[in-house]
C-alpha cells in the first residue's frame, strides 16, 4: 500500500461511514449472515434471516449512538415504540435484500482499487512526515477493529457504492421542474399589513362568575395535579463499580509479561520507488514496453544513485510518492504488495534493486532506512495498561455486583439500605416524580426512564411500599428504588385559580373579538379596495419572509397572482392580519442557486429512485415478516425474582 494513510480525520469519517448505519447502509453483512436461531427468526428475506438477537444488536447499536449524540437528553423511550423497532427492521431487512442482490451480480472490488482507495487516505502522519502504522492500529482498537477488518468492511462498502451509484445514476431530473422550483422560491410579492390585536379589544370583554364556573369545569384537565411520590433509589452502574477497583503495580507488571507481543514493535523499513504502470492483465506489447522503459531508468538510478529522486519526480507514475521522490516512508510486513516487500526485506540501506514486477507495474526500489524492532518499555504503556486491567475488573465485578443487586433488593424489600450498605452505594432521593416523564428530572434522565416509571408506580411499590426490581435504564445501569410518600391525583381548587382562569378567558374572549372585527374588515375590503390603515408595503419571498410568520408567508404566496390588489387573512398569536398583495416580481435568476437547486431535485429524485428498487428487491427476496417487531423487548429484560445460589 504505497503512501498508505495520510490523516487521522479522514480516516475516522471512513470509520464512521462503515459503523454508523444510514438508510441502505451495509456493513457487516458475515455477520448477518449468522445462520443461527432460524427457528426462532424475526424476518426472513430470500435465504436469509434476522434472528432476534441480530435485531437487538443493531437496536443497542442505534441507541448507544443517540446516547453519545444527546448525552443527558437522551431518553431511550424514543426506541420503545412501534414505529422504531419497524424503522431498526425495515433497515435489517433492506440490508439482506441488498447483500442478496449484490452476491447474485458477484459485485466485488479488487485489491488494487481497495489499495488504491486505502492509499488515497490523507493524515495519520507523525511530525516529521512519517507514516504512525501505531497510530492507525490505535485508532481502529479503538473502534473494536483491525487493519484487515477494516479493509474488509470498507471493500464492502464500496461495493455496495458501486451498486447504489448504479441504480441512482438511472434517475431523470428535468430542467424544467428544478426551474420551476427556483422560480417559486425566487418570486417577491408587494404587501401591505393591517394587524387587529387581541388586546386592543379586552376592555370589551364582559366576564361573568358563570363563565368562570363553566370554563373551570368544562377544562378541569388544566387543573389537575399528577399523582406523585418521592422516591428513595439506589444507582448500580459501571461508574459505581469502578471508584472501587485499584488496579495493584503486580498486576500491571503481569499483564505487561504476558501481553509482550503487543509492545513489540516489528522491523520497519523506508524505500524509495519508481513505478512503470503495467497493470496485470494489460496486453503483451504493452507490458513489453513498460518493462523497457523500466529497464533504461534503471540504467540512469545504477549510473546515477543520487538522482534517484529527481528521476522518480519525472518518472514515477505512482502520483502518491512521485511528488516526494519516491518516498514510501516506514512500513512493516503486510503494508505492501508481496513482490515488492520480498525485495524489501532482502536489501541493504542504500541498496538499489533489479526490476520487481507487481500487479501495479515494474518498480525500481531503493531502500532508505531500517528501523530495528523495539519493545516499549513499562513506564511508556503503564496508563494504558491500568486503564484496560480496571475495564475488564469492572465489567466482571458489575456482572456479580448486577445479580446480588437484584436479589437484594427482592429479597429485603422494605428498604434499600440494605443493598446499599453492602454494595457501597449512595440512597439518592427524588420529590415530585410522576407517572409520566418530568421536565423537572430532566438532569436524571434515568427517572424519567419509562420502564423504571412503570416500576415505581406498580401497586406493589406504591400500596405496599416494597421496593422495585431492578430495572435496567441504560447499558450497564441498574436502579431499584423505594416509594416514602405518594400524591395522588388531585384538582386545584376555583378560588386558587379563579384569577388565572379570568387572564386566560379574556385573552380567549378579546381574540375572538378581533378575528370578528378583521374577517369582517376583509370582506370589505374585497369588495371596495382600500389602502387605509396598512403599513408601508414591502418584498417577502420565499426565502426571505420579512416578519411574517409561517401561517401568513403561507397565505401570501397562496394569493392568486391574475387579479391584483388582492385580500388574504389569517389568525394566530391572538390576532388577525390582513395582507394586501399589491404585485408580484420575478427577479433576475440567481445562476449558482438554481444550480444548487437543480441538484437538490436531482439528488431527491436518485433518492426515491433508490427507495423503489430496495423494495422491489424486497418483493424479489419475497420478505417474510415472522414476528410483530413491536413486542421485542428494548434492552434487557429487568428480573422479576431473585436468582437462587447453586447448591
Amino acid at each position: 500500500m504505497f503512501e498508505f494513510i495520510r490523516n487521522h480525520k479522514r480516516l475516522m469519517q471512513i470509520l464512521l461511514m462503515l459503523l454508523i448505519v444510514p438508510s441502505f447502509a451495509f456493513v457487516g453483512i458475515e455477520g448477518y449472515s449468522n445462520m443461527r436461531d432460524r427457528d426462532n427468526a424475526v424476518a426472513k428475506v430470500g435465504s436469509l434471516t434476522i434472528s432476534p438477537q441480530e435485531w437487538d444488536t443493531a437496536q443497542r447499536e442505534q441507541m448507544e449512538r443517540f446516547q453519545k449524540m444527546l448525552g443527558a437528553q437522551f431518553d431511550p423511550k424514543m426506541f420503545d415504540t412501534p414505529e422504531a423497532k419497524q424503522s431498526i427492521l425495515d433497515n435489517l431487512i433492506a440490508q439482506k435484500a441488498l447483500a442478496t442482490e449484490m452476491s447474485g451480480r458477484h459485485l466485488a472490488i479488487s485489491d488494487e482499487l481497495l489499495l488504491q482507495t486505502v492509499r488515497g487516505i490523507d493524515g495519520l502522519t507523525k511530525p516529521d512526515g512519517q507514516f504512525d502504522k501505531e497510530r492507525y492500529t490505535t485508532l481502529l482498537a479503538a473502534q473494536g477493529m483491525t487493519p484487515a477488518g477494516f479493509e474488509a468492511r470498507l471493500r464492502q462498502d464500496m461495493a455496495l457504492q458501486q451498486l447504489v451509484s448504479a441504480v441512482q445514476s438511472t434517475a431523470f431530473s428535468p430542467k424544467s421542474v428544478s426551474a420551476r422550483v427556483s422560480e417559486i422560491g425566487e418570486q417577491e410579492r408587494e404587501i401591505a399589513e393591517l394587524t387587529f390585536k387581541s388586546a386592543d379589544y379586552a376592555s370589551q370583554v364582559a366576564l361573568t362568575p358563570a363563565m368562570l364556573k363553566d370554563y373551570y369545569t368544562k377544562n378541569a384537565a388544566q387543573f389537575q395535579i399528577p399523582e406523585q411520590v418521592k422516591i428513595e433509589y439506589v444507582v448500580l452502574s459501571a461508574a459505581a463499580v469502578s471508584g472501587q477497583i485499584n488496579v495493584s503495580d503486580a498486576e500491571i507488571k503481569a499483564f505487561f509479561d504476558q501481553n509482550a507481543a503487543r509492545y513489540t514493535v516489528a522491523e520497519q523499513r523506508r524505500a524509495s520507488h519508481i513505478l512503470i504502470n503495467a497493470k496485470k492483465g494489460a496486453p503483451a506489447a504493452e507490458i513489453a514496453a513498460a518493462k523497457a522503459k523500466a529497464e533504461a531508468l534503471l540504467a540512469q538510478v545504477r549510473k546515477n544513485p543520487a538522482d534517484f529522486a529527481k528521476l522518480a519526480k519525472e518518472n514515477s507514475q505512482d502520483t502518491g510518492s512521485a511528488a516526494q521522490g519516491g518516498d514510501l516512508d516506514f512500513f512493516g510486513k503486510g503494508m505492501m504488495v508481496k513482490p515488492f516487500e520480498e525485495t524489501v526485506f532482502k536489501m541493504k540501506p542504500g541498496q538499489i534493486s533489479d526490476l520487481v514486477q507487481s500487479d501495479f507495474g515494474f518498480h525500481i526500489i531503493e531502500l532508505t532506512a531500517i528501523k530495528p524492532a523495539s519493545v516499549k518499555s513499562l513506564a511508556e504503556v503503564k496508563d494504558d495498561i491500568t486503564a484496560e486491567i480496571k475495564k475488564q475488573q469492572v465489567a466482571k465485578k458489575y456482572a456479580e455486583l448486577a445479580e446480588q443487586f437484584s436479589n437484594a433488593v427482592y429479597e429485603q424489600a422494605d428498604s434499600l439500605k440494605p443493598v446499599a450498605d453492602k454494595l457501597k452505594l449512595k440512597i439518592e432521593t427524588a420529590s415530585g416524580v410522576t407517572r409520566l416523564p418530568s421536565p423537572a428530572l430532566a438532569a436524571t434522565p434515568m427517572l424519567n426512564n419509562e420502564k423504571f416509571l412503570k416500576a415505581v408506580f406498580a401497586d406493589d411499590s406504591i400500596k405496599n411500599k416494597r421496593n422495585t426490581e431492578a430495572v435496567e435504564v441504560a447499558p450497564n445501569t441498574l436502579v431499584a428504588a423505594h416509594v416514602v410518600e405518594y400524591k395522588p391525583t388531585s384538582k386545584r381548587a376555583f378560588d386558587d385559580v379563579q384569577n388565572a382562569i379570568k387572564t386566560q378567558l379574556t385573552q380567549i374572549e378579546a381574540a375572538n373579538l378581533a378575528k370578528k372585527a378583521g374577517m369582517a374588515k376583509l370582506a370589505a375590503l374585497k369588495k371596495a379596495d382600500n389602502t387605509a390603515g396598512f403599513s408601508p408595503v414591502r418584498m417577502v419571498s420565499r426565502g426571505k419572509a420579512g416578519g411574517l410568520t409561517e401561517a401568513g408567508l403561507t397565505a401570501v404566496m397562496r394569493v392568486d397572482g391574475t387579479k391584483l390588489p388582492a385580500y388574504t387573512g389569517v389568525e394566530g398569536g391572538g390576532s388577525y392580519s390582513i395582507y394586501r398583495v399589491s404585485k408580484i416580481v420575478a427577479p433576475a435568476p440567481d445562476v449558482a442557486r438554481r444550480q444548487a437547486e437543480q441538484q437538490q431535485v436531482a439528488g431527491a429524485l436518485a433518492q426515491q429512485e433508490m427507495a423503489a428498487y430496495v423494495e422491489f428487491l424486497k418483493q424479489k427476496a419475497k420478505v417474510q415478516i415472522l414476528k410483530n417487531p413491536a413486542t421485542l423487548a428494548v434492552g434487557g429484560h429487568a428480573r422479576t425474582a431473585p436468582v437462587q445460589a447453586p447448591e
